[in-house]
Formats: structure tokens, sequence, C-alpha cells
């Protein structure tokens, strides 16, 4: 671990902080000269979600000042600049890891070039980075999005054959998340390769930027423009919660019946409590879970290089699939079996 902490070093790190404000308050423990724990800055995309906030939770209770870290946090607020901002302020501060849950997927060469000169390991979370050398960053901890695009989409197509839905009558439409982000490109392709294979009917893409109110803005635009839609594939929770809105304000029922007039609405997350208790109700009949609690993998990750040990590259957590209808009780996607079960909130690691 790096000694380099002054006087000096700390009243330039003042003067970095003090120019580099936010909106949201930046929560940062400064080390002092006789503090030998590990500083762990952590660049974070923003608070879009309910998932976001839970992994941001995750990591500041995994990187605590009583488990021997001090945590410098920044909240990218939805943007790369900020967040590209964070990381050089970083670098200034000497800390001993960097943490990166990037915005989207590009754009990260040259700063994180620079944190490798400067000998600072980073590690990503949630989402990937691409880049041409894969040695810019240490390791990564994440979720399996294009897998879990498949698990939901799987879960659809076992729905209509139990029920007799011919493939030609489902008229889907993607509400989609951050663009360029791993969990939309993923969650998407899922959507694709399954129309494609199927011969489902996708009517529209959208960006609803993982949010609730452009979930509900955009799904009310897309009922006044189309008159067949059946199925909504929401790419997060928040998503779902302002389409179902949008659904009921229109007149509307969510739901599995889409014979008979209803609008199936499938998500992701599953983090939600409106959430859940929208798919214990039947509102939304299908969750593909994206687990939020990366802190303690991640600080497993640290621990494992301070003892000089090299973690696996790309390491995915364990994820569920969530239904409270009867249809479908298991599916299996590229050979592997997954129980479909009830609903639950995710507990704390």
């Amino acid at each position: 671990m790096k000694k380099k902490i002054t006087f000096m070093w700390l009243l330039l790190s003042m003067l970095v902080l003090s120019g580099c404000g936010s909106s949201r308050p930046v929560e940062t423990t400064e080390p002092t000269s006789e503090n030998s724990n590990i500083v762990v800055g952590f660049s974070q995309l923003g608070a879009e979600s309910d998932w976001r906030s839970a992994n941001t939770e995750s990591m500041k209770d995994a990187f605590s000042e009583a488990a021997g870290y001090t945590l410098v946090f920044k909240d990218g607020q939805q943007k790369q600049t900020n967040q590209i901002t964070a990381i050089r302020t970083f670098i200034q501060q000497d800390v001993d890891y960097i943490v990166l849950a990037p915005v989207t997927e590009s754009g990260w060469e040259s700063v994180m070039e620079e944190a490798k000169e400067a000998g600072i390991p980073i590690i990503l979370v949630d989402r990937l980075v691409d880049v041409s050398d894969k040695s810019l960053y240490q390791c990564w901890v994440g979720s399996d999005f294009e897998l879990e695009g498949k698990k939901v989409c799987e879960w659809l197509h076992q729905y209509t054959l139990q029920n007799d839905i011919a493939a030609e009558d489902l008229h889907i439409v993607d509400l989609q998340g951050t663009l360029g982000s791993t969990a939309q490109l993923g969650r998407s392709r899922g959507l694709n390769e399954a129309a494609i294979e199927h011969g489902w009917d996708i009517v529209a893409l959208r960006d609803a930027d993982f949010t609730q109110e452009k979930g509900r803005e955009v799904m009310t635009s897309l009922l006044r423009t189309y008159d067949n839609i059946n199925v909504v594939y929401c790419e997060n929770d928040n998503e779902a919660i302002g389409a179902i809105k949008a659904i009921e304000a229109a007149g509307l029922v969510p739901g599995k019946d889409i014979a008979n007039g209803e609008i199936m609405v499938l998500s992701f997350d599953g983090i939600n409590e409106e959430a859940l208790e929208y798919a214990r109700e039947g509102k939304i009949a299908c969750i593909g879970e994206c687990n939020p609690l990366h802190g303690p993998r991640v600080e497993a990750m640290i621990q494992a290089l301070e003892r000089g040990e090299t973690p696996e590259k790309y390491n995915y957590v364990e994820e569920h699939i969530f239904s409270a209808l009867p249809d479908v009780a298991s599916i299996t996607v590229d050979g592997v079996e997954y129980a479909v079960t009830e609903p639950v909130m995710k507990e704390k690691e």
C-alpha cells in the first residue's frame, strides 16, 4: 500500500475536490498520515434506479472504516465526463485502488492508461468497458446481462406454449436502458435473438434510460402510436413501474391475459419493492434478477490483490428468475435449467 500522504497532498486534494463540486453530497474521508487504511476511490455512474442505490450501499458497507478502508466516493450523475474527472482526482490523490461502474462501454482508454501508469489497479463493477488493452483493468464483477435477457425471453416462450399463443400474435415493445451500457446491450440482444428465433413482432425500440419517469413517458407515447402492443419488455424495474402507470392511465390492464387485451410486462432487477409487489400481483409477469450486492465480492478481490494473488478476470454473480404465475415452473437456457421462483426482496449479504 502506498504511504505518500503529506500535508501538501492533503492541501492539493482539498483544492481539487472544491473545484469538482456536485449537487449531490460526496462522501469522502480523507486519510491522515497515521492512517494505514486501504484507500479506495469509487466512481459510481449515478443513482438512476433502486438497483443503483442498492449497489452503492453495498459498496459503502464493504469499504467501511471499521473494515480497514477509506472510501472516496464520487457520484457521476449519469455523465461520463464526471466519471473521468473523478478517476483523475483519484489518481492525484494516489488512492490504492479505483473501482469504476462505467456509465457506457466506450471512451475510457485514455484515463485508464493514466491510472495504469500511476500504478493504481482498476476494478470494474456492473458494466464492462470497451478497450483494446484488457490489462487496463484488473478484474470485473457483475451480471451476464445477455443471459438475463435469454432467461426472460425463454420464460415468455414457454408461457406462450403453455397457453397456445401463436408467435405471430406477440407484439412487443422494448423499453431500453441507457443506450450503450452493458446492461442495455445484453438485454436488448437477448430479446432480439429470441424474436428472430421464434418469429415475434418487435413493434418498437425506445430509450427509457432505466428511469421510472422516462418509462412512463415513453410508454404513454407508444400506446398513442400503436394499438396492438401486448408485451412490454422493460430493461429494469423502474421502467416497468413507469410503463404500468402509463398502461393504467390509458384505461388498459397490465396482466397475463394478452389474448383478451391485457398487456404483459416483463422486467429486470428484482430489487424495487413496488416492482416486486407488482410481480406478486401479476402486473409484472416475470422479472430477471440482477444482483446489485457487489461490495463483498469487490472487497474480496482487493484482499486477494493485497496478498499478491491474481483474481479471476471476470466474475459473474448468481441470479434467479421470478414469477408469481404458475404457468412456467422452470426454463432451460444454453443447457442449464433454472427454477422459476416467487418474487422476493434480495437480502444483504
